[in-house]
């Protein structure tokens, strides 16, 4: 179990906003991804969507914590249980019922870490060892790249027992609060039941209504349009997928290119 907000502390929390008139936040990136409850917008979470990117109000705002603009930045308010599924080793579980389409959940948390030491953490793993690094990248136009790698083998938070479905119910977005870094947050794409398992597309895909095809999930980078993608790769084999969803590839994504680049 982890420590957690009630959804009443949140609800007073988030009861107010910044003003664009007033929030330099607002001013110098653009209008709140978040409607006036914290919620994600809807255009965030779409599949294929190009979106821009998500700011949220940090120290250097005079706004307090009730603004509505400040959600990862608080950080866990979920009650959020780590379980044995008995098939699949750990997974985590949301205690609350329900959790609504665009409810911040939980970051992927970790070691942020660079290309070469992602590629040799990679290349030192054996068959039978679990890979947790993840590999993102924003696009921002024709030639501009921002990778970020994060491994919390070591040093992680409850994200790093999320597990992989083809039929995710979590969508990862990456927002930066107070840091050119973005923090790997992950929202509710669908309404989610009370002890329903918590997986995320360990390649990239997963919003709109948890039956996209898995190929692209959305974020950004600067003030211009952008994608995301995002990868975490199971080792250098395949390795089967037990989601069990409709749309099950029947394998874990493979993503190479880490070695590769």
């Amino acid at each position: 179990m982890f420590p957690f907000q009630s959804r009443e502390m949140l609800t007073q929390h988030v009861s107010r906003s910044c003003s664009a008139k007033s929030c330099s936040c607002l001013q110098t990136y653009g209008p709140t991804a978040y409607d006036g409850t914290g919620r994600l917008l809807d255009r965030y979470l779409a599949d294929g969507a190009s979106c821009c990117p998500v700011f949220e109000c940090n120290a250097l705002c005079a706004c307090s914590e009730a603004c509505s603009n400040r959600v990862v930045g608080r950080g866990l308010a979920l009650r959020l249980e780590v379980f044995p599924t008995g098939d699949r080793g750990w997974g985590v579980r949301a205690l609350e019922e329900p959790v609504p389409r665009g409810t911040f959940v939980c970051e992927y948390a970790g070691e942020v870490i660079g290309l070469q030491e992602a590629r040799r953490r990679q290349l030192s793993q054996g068959p039978g060892d679990n890979n947790y690094i993840i590999a993102v990248r924003e696009h921002a136009g024709p030639g501009s790249v921002t990778e970020t790698f994060v491994d919390p083998a070591a040093v992680g938070n409850v994200g790093r027992f999320l597990n992989h479905s083809c039929r995710p119910n979590l969508a990862m977005v990456p927002v930066r609060v107070h840091s050119a870094l973005p923090r790997l947050a992950l929202f509710a794409c669908r309404d989610i039941d009370a002890g329903e398992e918590l997986t995320f597309d360990y390649g990239g895909g997963g919003g709109g209504d948890g039956e996209g095809d898995g190929d692209v999930s959305r974020g950004g980078l600067g003030r211009q349009q952008a994608t995301i993608e995002a990868s975490r790769t199971e080792g250098l084999q395949r390795k089967a997928c037990y989601c069990q969803a409709k749309n099950c590839s029947g394998f874990l994504p493979l993503d190479t290119s880490v070695l590769s680049s």
